[in-house]
């Protein structure tokens, strides 16, 4: 069921590949204490034709919190420069499998732009099928790119406050349970330990199967209720820095709940700040 929207095959990848209003993105990131160079493995080995989405870079750099979403001007003048616009169709991978690509895949529709797709079990999966890869970079034409801000993607700690208060959305937590609960620390010097209050937990690799892969839209159903989410509120998901909380996002979308959020500051932000209320133990 490839959704050039949302989520793609590798097949469908691999018979669009030579489409001349294709463009691939690498949108790898990892956790610092990981150790992972993403764009040196993106330099060794990618998908032909892709470009390296730098999350960390293509971010609002003024901010002291980690990659928070570009102003408008910087995610149009990135995207010229790597030939990405207006009509192109833009199909977006990461190196672990899927856990930042959605990020990408969010920033575009917070920028206006739906043509965008997800490459689902990303680069692990290609790479295991035996499919084509290089180590050459691509070459890059400037493209136009017409950018129109959904605010309503977005929410920032003000907006997530009042949310915990009023339990009018649902606050839904990507991070691994030992760190929703209070029990583990975080990975983060000097952030807090436990969760927003009223919100649900949902680690982010929940919605992925054994292999890597998005789990079915009925799959996913039954991990937001198993979870004790309400679907038929509006829903704001958040996570350590803001990455795992646009995969929970897009799992949102592919059940077609429509009404969501990002929290960008995510734990970053509450867990830095005492007068923000936290909880810890079972939600």
């Amino acid at each position: 069921m490839d959704d050039p929207k949302t989520l793609v095959s590798t097949d469908w990848l691999e018979a669009h590949l030579r489409d001349p209003d294709l463009r691939i993105l690498d949108g790898s990131w990892f956790l610092p204490q990981m150790g992972i160079d993403a764009k040196a493995a993106y330099d060794e080995a990618h998908i032909p034709g892709a470009r390296f989405f730098d999350i960390d870079e293509i971010s609002d750099t003024r901010s002291e919190l980690p990659h928070m979403a570009p102003p408008v001007e910087k995610f149009i003048s990135r995207m010229r420069a790597m030939g990405v616009g207006d009509g192109h169709q833009v199909v977006v991978y990461d190196q672990k499998g899927i856990f930042s690509a959605p990020r990408v895949w969010w920033t575009f529709r917070l920028m206006g732009k739906t043509d965008i797709a997800v490459l689902d079990g990303g680069l692990p999966k290609w790479i295991a099928e035996g499919r084509e890869v290089e180590d050459m970079p691509p070459v890059l034409r400037d493209r136009h790119i017409t950018v129109q801000r959904q605010a309503s993607l977005v929410k920032d700690v003000t907006q997530v406050a009042h949310a915990s208060k009023l339990g009018d959305h649902e606050i839904i937590d990507a991070r691994a349970h030992g760190r929703f609960i209070g029990a583990d620390p975080e990975p983060r010097p000097g952030l807090r330990q436990g969760h927003i209050p009223g919100s649900k937990n949902v680690p982010w690799d929940s919605v992925l199967t054994d292999a890597g892969t998005m789990k079915s839209p009925e799959a996913l159903r039954a991990v937001f209720e198993a979870a004790g989410v309400d679907l038929s509120k509006p829903a704001i998901t958040t996570c350590g820095s803001g990455v795992s909380a646009a995969l929970l996002a897009f799992a949102l979308e592919r059940i077609g709940h429509r009404d969501h959020a990002v929290y960008d500051g995510a734990w970053a932000e509450w867990g830095m700040f005492n007068d923000l209320r936290v909880a810890t133990g079972e939600a």
